[in-house]
């Protein structure tokens, strides 16, 4: 039997049940405490696993687009931290100073792997670059988000640590991992290709501790009552605007540049999209515990609208594929 369509992905009902159990039951004092070296544990290990399946052959092989790749990064870096920032006006009349910085946090995470090219892959658009784009982003990432956090985030709002020690963080409990897995590849490669799901049950255990943690500490601090319903759907308006004029902007933009409808396709899927994965680990070491609770809010609704709305236009881009496929077909055979 088909799942409806209207029924969340199971990340999405673990991140609201996870939610609710941290809204009941908040970890406190020693709980806590063991809880946060747990986390810390859980992303050190996430990011070593994740150097260690990123194949570096892959990923010279798709650097030759470079236009397509400079394009979403640029999307991605630049553009998404821009609305952002040119939005602050606006944004601020309808949100706390506390949640706009998670929506500002939000606009310079990386974008998403696994779906980025998951997606591309339903609508028919350029796979392996998908793969080249998607993976840069999230490798940049690791250096381009504190940078811009210190740059942009802390210095309009004043919240966060010091910029060099962001970097310093950042340095230890992300990109040393991952260098290490990626130095262990030749001898741990192949193993990780082959249980792939224990990096599936580790990206998702890490995400949930991390959520749990820093739901326990802001509801502690009254996160529930500092944000009534009517925000939570305020922030999820403001998510479909900023989604939907990503898109825009990548889908006509990748056009007049002159790319291929594949292209086009990639530059969509990877450059409109952010990723929760690598969003709150680097929460966890971006901001202090008791922010992180509201700057992940907008990060897990903008998680959600996009998935919804990228598996919709995912599906129209492969239905016009195979359309004109069939009629390239038709036409070939008449002749």
């Amino acid at each position: 039997m088909a799942r409806p369509r209207f029924i969340p992905d199971n990340m999405t009902l673990l991140l609201i049940a996870v939610v609710a159990t941290a809204s009941i039951f908040p970890c406190t004092g020693d709980v806590a405490i063991g809880f946060d070296w747990l986390t810390t544990f859980m992303i050190g290990l996430l990011f070593f696993m994740h150097g260690a399946k990123l194949s570096r052959e892959a990923v010279v092989a798709g650097m030759t687009h470079w236009r397509l790749h400079a394009t979403v990064l640029l999307c991605t870096f630049a553009i998404f931290p821009l609305i952002g920032l040119a939005a602050k006006p606006l944004l601020t009349y309808f949100i706390t100073p506390e949640l706009y910085l998670g929506l500002l946090f939000l606009c310079v995470l990386p974008s998403t792997v696994q779906s980025s090219i998951a997606f591309t892959a339903v609508a028919r658009g350029n796979v392996p670059a998908a793969i080249c784009a998607a993976s840069a982003s999230n490798l940049l990432g690791i250096f381009l988000t504190p940078l811009l956090v210190g740059i942009l985030v802390v210095a309009h709002n004043g919240d966060g640590h010091s910029s060099l020690g962001s970097i310093l963080k950042i340095v230890y409990q992300l990109l040393l991992p991952f260098v290490a897995g990626q130095a262990l590849r030749p001898w741990i490669g192949a193993w990780i290709e082959r249980n792939k799901s224990w990096l599936k049950f580790v990206d998702q255990s890490s995400i949930l501790l991390v959520v749990y943690v820093a739901f326990s500490e802001a509801v502690a601090q009254g996160l529930w009552h500092q944000v009534p319903p009517t925000m939570l759907v305020s922030v999820l308006v403001i998510n479909a605007v900023l989604l939907a004029a990503i898109m825009l902007i990548t889908t006509y933009g990748s056009r007049r540049l002159g790319f291929n409808k594949e292209d086009e396709i990639t530059i969509v899927f990877c450059g409109s999209k952010k990723s929760l994965a690598s969003g709150v680990p680097m929460a966890k070491v971006l901001f202090s515990s008791g922010a992180i609770g509201m700057v992940l809010l907008p990060v897990m609704l903008f998680h959600q609208l996009q998935l919804m709305v990228c598996a919709v236009l995912a599906q129209r881009y492969g239905a016009r594929e195979e359309e004109v496929q069939a009629a390239v077909a038709t036409e070939s055979g008449g002749d």
